[in-house]
């Protein structure tokens, strides 16, 4: 993993300005401080997906069976989804608490405390009873725990975004902390492996334990993360901003860092909605896609299998992409990525209803790791870069986790529902996503250009 690097020096700047010839080179073992921090946010988000979207394939294909099977087919499906939204509805909540002492305390510290939740919340769904064990208490046991992990995937995000980030801090900032959105596919890939293989189990067995393995391996991978992300050093740019704080007139009491993002939130209801469209993509192709190519009658296992290798795909994507924008800036790569999928989603939606294997896996390497990644790899920089320092991990969580609820929150259930009014035809499906994309756009042409920007300023 080559990362092109800049120590952050210890002096002002002016906010917009260039000023990557002023910082001396890096000494190596300022090189090996940074891999070591990318890495950590690199395998702690890749856990941490694994986790929540294991979640959301289980309740696209299992739990409606398992939890809600009084109801209909499609209802219980609309139920099961209805479960996944809780986690979204809980990661604002997250952003907020772990932004605020975040941006209090360190990144560092918050990020061992997310991950902790995140890895127990999963490994207790794993032993959730059926409903026909304890009836309704099921459901009501497994939102809870979706709620948890909304909570700390809240927190995670806006954490390790900005220790790659911050570390990084000038040319090759955007690539760095793209490592972050990778451990989204690379996450859903470990989790949807996981699944293809007990998948394969007689029926009847997959759904009574089978599925229930991927969620306890959670502890593993926990252990795992906590030892790598322990070994790693607080971000340079908020020492500094802490140092500045501590020099400040007595009796000055800076604001909370949520108040100071609200009393001026044009930067955070950007962002929020010019990422909705992007996220809003990642779940339709994690839940709707994976349940409609089931349903039109290529087996469970290609179908999980056809995923998983457009999620390996998608990491080196959105990777390039990342790159890419360091060059020629956030907005047009992004922007880019949006206008292809408009014209992409119907032939993509296409394959997936062909009953084809092959079919289905090209529709999620088009689709997904292509089209995707190249809203989805400038997206960690571009969010964090729209902040200052003194609240920067409040202003990234909110305006990410703003953006899942926006576009992927509800999504798969109004997906499956518009699917539903249409007698099974994918024709509003792929015009709420047409328009889901179009007003993502508009926030993203409103908003600056962010990849020039110094990010040692301190206030909001």
């Amino acid at each position: 993993m080559t990362i092109p690097v800049e120590p952050t020096p210890l002096r002002p700047r002016t906010l917009g300005a260039d000023t990557s010839a002023q910082v001396p080179p890096p000494t190596d073992a300022r090189r090996r401080e940074i891999r070591r921090v990318v890495l950590s946010s690199y395998l702690g988000s890749t856990i941490e997906y694994y986790d929540f979207l294991l979640y959301a394939t289980s309740a696209a294909i299992v739990f409606a069976p398992v939890f809600f099977s009084d109801l209909s087919p499609v209802a219980g499906t609309i139920a099961s989804l209805g479960t996944f939204a809780a986690g979204y509805l809980a990661r604002p909540l997250g952003g907020a608490i772990f932004g605020h002492f975040g941006d209090k305390y360190g990144r560092k510290s918050m990020l061992l405390v997310s991950m902790s939740v995140m890895g127990a919340a999963s490994f207790l769904i794993g032993l959730v009873p059926p409903a026909t064990a304890v009836g309704s208490w099921a459901a009501i046991i497994l939102v809870l725990l979706r709620v948890l992990q909304g909570i700390a995937i809240g927190g995670e995000w806006g954490g390790a975004t900005l220790m790659s980030l911050e570390h990084v801090g000038g040319r090759g900032r955007g690539f760095a902390a793209a490592f972050t959105n990778a451990g989204a596919p690379t996450g859903s890939l470990l989790g949807t492996l996981a699944l293809a293989l007990v998948a394969l189990l007689p029926e009847d067995d997959f759904l009574a334990w089978g599925w229930r393995i991927p969620f306890l391996l959670s502890a593993v991978l926990l252990a795992v993360g906590l030892f790598v992300r322990s070994r790693v050093s607080e971000s340079p740019v908020f020492r500094e901003a802490l140092e500045r704080s501590a020099t400040q007139a007595s009796g000055v009491r800076a604001a909370a860092p949520i108040v100071s993002i609200l009393r001026r939130p044009r930067n955070l209801i950007l962002v929020a909605g010019g990422c909705m469209a992007s996220v809003a993509i990642q779940i339709m192709f994690a839940t709707f896609a994976i349940g409609h190519a089931t349903k039109s009658g290529v087996a469970r296992s290609d179908v999980l299998l056809g995923f998983a290798l457009c999620q390996f795909v998608a990491i080196f994507a959105l990777l390039g992409f990342a790159r890419l924008s360091d060059r020629v800036g956030r907005r047009p790569v992004m922007l880019a990525g949006l206008g292809v999928f408009a014209v992409a989603i119907f032939p993509v939606l296409a394959l997936l209803s062909s009953g084809s294997a092959l079919l289905v896996t090209l529709a999620f390497v088009l689709g997904f790791s292509l089209v995707q990644s190249a809203t989805f790899g400038p997206m960690a920089a571009y969010i964090a870069e729209q902040f200052g320092t003194s609240a920067r991990y409040t202003g990234a969580s909110l305006g990410y986790q703003a953006a899942t609820l926006l576009g992927a929150g509800f999504t798969p259930v109004i997906l499956v529902s518009l699917q539903a009014a249409a007698n099974g035809s994918t024709t509003l499906v792929g015009l709420y996503m047409i328009g889901l994309a179009v007003v993502s756009a508009v926030f993203i042409a409103l908003s600056k250009e962010s990849k020039d920007r110094n990010l040692d300023t301190y206030e909001h």
